[in-house]
């Protein structure tokens, strides 16, 4: 009985480890892959250069090659901290502190989109069985990341690079984004590949700066932090003097980056009204509504004859900004999040989006605003503590893709 035994038992044990072993070995190399190219692509996609958005395209493949619920998670996780990498020194930047503060808002923000996106995934299916249900995750994923509550912090959306595949195509061209992606997810991806490169190279050789719209133009600025934070009288004659100094004979609205005139007050606007009186220029600036419950980040517009208040920002950067625990909590502060009110405003005679900041970084404010037909885009920011960081190139990449993809004129004014 010994030696039957001996001869039994040895010879599975032996023959099936190495087995297993290569067969783990096999997938740690190729989940480490998937991860590896996933930091690739959300460094190069999210770089800040606008032809470089359709590189995150590729993210849906990866998420469909990879074996298993974690790896698919650990995947969008490269992906979307790698995107988002400027976040930790921008919010440093913001409380002149070290990185921690930027770290822990920037590792829950990227928890939603991984823990979306891993409880979408599901596994390859076999030979002749229907793919459609892999791309049907996906694409949940991508509109449940899109829209609030998730895409308050939906960035980094591969939707975005519709702009850049097929500029002029408005909806259509939004399609057929989204058909790309969800090819990417099955196994004729290599051939999704081929074709979104076709239409890569197309654009890219034909490719033009949105247009500006005429009769406006945005002005950017360089001050820094004191910008919004210095309300003094003396600032106010600066910036008219500025406005003054771009306005042409041809120029009759000029805007001016987010927070730039500080908080709007009667005083603020007669000194300016007073100023532009005698011409019919219309100044569009960034401004801060202050009341006992928190403040509006708001948009004016201002001329000889009138100025109002043109626009509520809908969705404030969340924590440095917009802050809802305060009013569960009764305190009062911070900034309110007008989430889809006022889409489209009228200045100039033109129906107009505006962008704020942070709306340029998430996807719903531009497409929303896209169903009321607008005829001018304008993104303002006030960027200066992104320095040392790509936020503010990505937001304008944003702003020209979705530029791009209807066919609008853009007017942009950042502070830096």
């Amino acid at each position: 009985m010994t030696p039957d035994i001996l001869d039994r038992s040895p010879k599975p044990e032996c023959s099936a480890s190495p087995g297993r072993s290569s067969s783990s070995i096999r997938d740690g190399s190729r989940a480490a892959l998937l991860i590896a190219l996933a930091i690739i692509i959300g460094a190069v996609g999210w770089s800040g250069f606008v032809l470089a958005l359709p590189v995150a395209m590729l993210f849906p493949a990866l998420w469909a090659l990879s074996r298993s619920r974690l790896v698919a998670a650990m995947v969008s996780a490269g992906y979307f901290l790698t995107a988002s990498r400027g976040l930790p020194q921008g919010v440093a930047n913001f409380y002149a502190a070290d990185l921690w503060p930027g770290l822990l808002l920037w590792l829950p923000a990227s928890a939603s989109f991984v823990i979306v996106h891993a409880a979408l995934w599901t596994g390859r299916p076999g030979k002749g069985q229907f793919e459609a249900g892999r791309a049907t995750r996906y694409l949940a994923a991508t509109i449940v990341m899109v829209l609030p509550p998730f895409g308050i912090t939906g960035w980094a959306q591969a939707i975005t690079a519709a702009g850049v595949l097929f500029p002029g195509w408005g909806w259509w061209g939004l399609a057929a984004t989204a058909a790309g992606l969800a090819m990417m997810t099955s196994r004729y991806w290599p051939a999704a590949v081929l074709i979104l490169i076709s239409f890569w190279v197309w654009s890219a050789a034909s490719w033009t700066a949105p247009t500006l719209p005429e009769g406006w133009k945005g002005v950017d600025l360089d001050l820094g932090q004191s910008l919004g934070r210095d309300t003094s009288l003396d600032r106010q004659r600066v910036l008219i003097a500025t406005v003054v100094a771009n306005a042409g004979d041809n120029t009759y609205v000029i805007v001016l980056p987010e927070s730039v005139l500080g908080f709007w007050t009667p005083t603020v606007e007669r000194l300016w009204r007073e100023a532009l009186r005698g011409g019919n220029l219309t100044v569009i600036a960034g401004a801060a509504v202050l009341d006992g419950s928190g403040y509006d980040n708001v948009l004016v517009a201002i001329s000889a004859n009138q100025s109002e208040i043109l626009y509520r920002e809908r969705m404030p950067v969340p924590g440095s900004m917009w802050q809802p625990w305060r009013a569960w909590t009764g305190d009062a502060g911070g900034a309110r999040a007008h989430f889809f009110t006022n889409p489209v405003v009228v200045a100039g005679g033109n129906r107009i989006v505006p962008l704020i900041c942070y709306e340029q970084l998430v996807v719903w404010p531009a497409l929303q605003s896209m169903l009321h037909s607008p005829d001018i885009i304008v993104a303002t920011g006030n960027g200066w503590w992104t320095s040392g960081t790509s936020i503010v190139a990505i937001q304008q990449a944003s702003s020209i893709a979705w530029a791009k993809l209807f066919g609008l004129p853009l007017v942009s004014a950042f502070n830096r």
